[in-house]
């Protein structure tokens, strides 16, 4: 069988270069049953999420595209656990599974798999101040792993060596849940990929990394086994192509690259000024952000500040959002210690960085480079910007400027620019930051509204049987424990 389907997947592939202009309507007129691209998926900051600012998710962006692609509507259909998602694609009611979803022998044996998106570590997860696994005969505890996951695969092989180890699968639980009962004492283990555990370290920091189990797994997405190769050789096509065009590493960077510094103190101290500032904060910057996301306007606030309307640096800056005197003046910042001033003074100065910057920068991604331009100047930016075009990269691209901003630190490259020296990687760090403190505050919102929402169900609930309200203990404080 797996013969077979790989002698398939290298027909196909020979085949889509001949195909690599197929347009959407050979597409409906050869499967005149498919109107729609549908794609399942699963929940996940990595996969798909639906907010009040839009879906997102790494497969979701890819699916959109191949949807374009393909010149028909997408459906994306999220599923409560893999499962259902895998029986779902058997029964043909949807056409690909893209739920960040590793390559194993069984899902070889069982679906046809797509070309590679990025790659991933298969890691084991414990809890920080807990005693790190080397040895899976010593665990103090079960390994609790999800049904239908890579892990059940390598669980039931690191047994046969490792006649001690002892585990559970449990079909209720999605990766963020386990990682969450990880972090509260609840599970000692689980087991999964490595970007997982990076973008999951920002909202539970006390995720720890331990034994890798298996390096640089492939994930793909999956298709059904028949009746697939037309859809097959139009996916390969589309890969082809946004990989020759940058997308792909567009996306690993836009999801990816800014999470994989980890810091714990500092992850931990955000998560507390959360908590404890921000609230008398808020309202400011919902105010002044204008067409900013207030939270991507919090978060530089917290980098510059750490939220702190008096802060003061050596070098002249001043206040929440640290405002030179010029720039204060420039912006009709008359007190750089008054915490609204400076919110509304920074709001301003970096919406004026987003508008002059040139209008080859897509609009995702001018906030990051305008970021950069407030931290370090829009010159020193500009100056990036050329030498990424001389590189032959593209200075558009925030995945290739910031990879540039270094070198600015380096002679043989500043002499030969406008603007000269400058702190590069200073700046690019400084819009990780900010990016990942965006990210959490997002979560955070999102949970936040979640609890709400499940409170006025509750006490709807309440009310319709006649209960009452003051059964729940401190409602107030299930909403406020969104942010801890």
């Amino acid at each position: 069988m797996l013969k077979i389907v790989a002698i398939i997947s290298i027909t196909l592939l020979l085949s889509a270069c001949h195909q690599a202009n197929m347009k959407a309507t050979e597409f409906i007129e050869e499967t005149p049953q498919r109107t729609v691209l549908k794609v399942g998926t699963l929940y996940g900051s990595q996969t798909y999420l639906n907010s009040d600012q839009g879906e997102s998710g790494f497969d979701y962006e890819m699916a959109a595209k191949f949807a374009d692609y393909l010149d028909v509507p997408l459906e994306m259909i999220p599923y409560h656990n893999r499962q259902q998602l895998f029986e779902a694609l058997r029964l043909n009611q949807i056409d690909i599974v893209a739920a960040a979803i590793t390559t194993t022998k069984n899902r070889r044996e069982q679906f046809l798999l797509g070309p590679t998106l990025y790659e991933v570590n298969q890691v084991l997860i414990y809890k920080s101040g807990n005693l790190k696994p080397r040895d899976f005969n010593k665990l103090q505890g079960d390994v609790i792993v999800i049904s239908e996951s890579a892990a059940v695969d390598t669980v039931i092989k690191l047994q046969q060596t490792n006649p001690n180890l002892s585990w559970q699968q449990v079909d209720d639980k999605d990766n963020e849940e386990l990682f969450s009962m990880v972090a509260s004492g609840e599970v000692l283990y689980t087991i999964a990929d490595s970007n997982s555990l990076l973008i999951n370290q920002r909202y539970l920091p006390e995720l720890r990394e331990g034994i890798v189990l298996d390096d640089k797994t492939e994930v793909v997405w999956l298709l059904p086994p028949l009746d697939s190769d037309r859809l097959m050789s139009a996916l390969l096509s589309f890969w082809h192509n946004q990989k020759r065009n940058g997308t792909l590493e567009h996306l690993n960077e836009k999801y990816f690259g800014h999470v994989k510094r980890f810091d714990y103190v500092d992850t931990r101290a955000f998560i507390r000024a959360i908590d404890n500032v921000l609230p008398e904060y808020q309202a400011l910057f919902e105010k002044h952000a204008g067409n900013l996301d207030w939270r991507k306007l919090a978060a530089a606030g917290y980098q510059e500040s750490h939220w702190n309307p008096k802060a003061r640096s050596p070098t002249g800056v001043r206040g929440m959002m640290m405002l030179t005197q010029p720039t204060a003046s420039s912006v009709g910042v008359d007190n750089r210690l008054d915490a609204e001033q400076s919110i509304r003074g920074g709001a301003i100065y970096l919406q004026k960085m987003i508008d002059r910057l040139p209008a080859s920068i897509p609009d995702s991604q001018r906030i990051w480079f305008a970021l950069a331009s407030y931290n370090v100047g829009l010159g020193h930016v500009e100056d990036a910007r050329k030498i990424t075009q001389g590189m032959g990269k593209d200075p558009s691209a925030w995945r290739d400027v910031k990879q540039v901003l270094p070198l600015l630190q380096q002679r043989k490259y500043y002499q030969h620019t406008r603007y000269g020296y400058a702190r590069g990687s200073e700046a690019v760090h400084y819009v990780d930051n900010i990016r990942r403190y965006y990210d959490t505050l997002v979560w955070v919102d999102n949970q936040t509204k979640q609890l709400e929402l499940e409170l006025e169900q509750t006490e709807a609930l309440a009310e319709e049987t006649g209960s009452q309200t003051d059964d729940i203990d401190n409602p107030e404080e299930l909403i406020k424990s969104a942010a801890q």
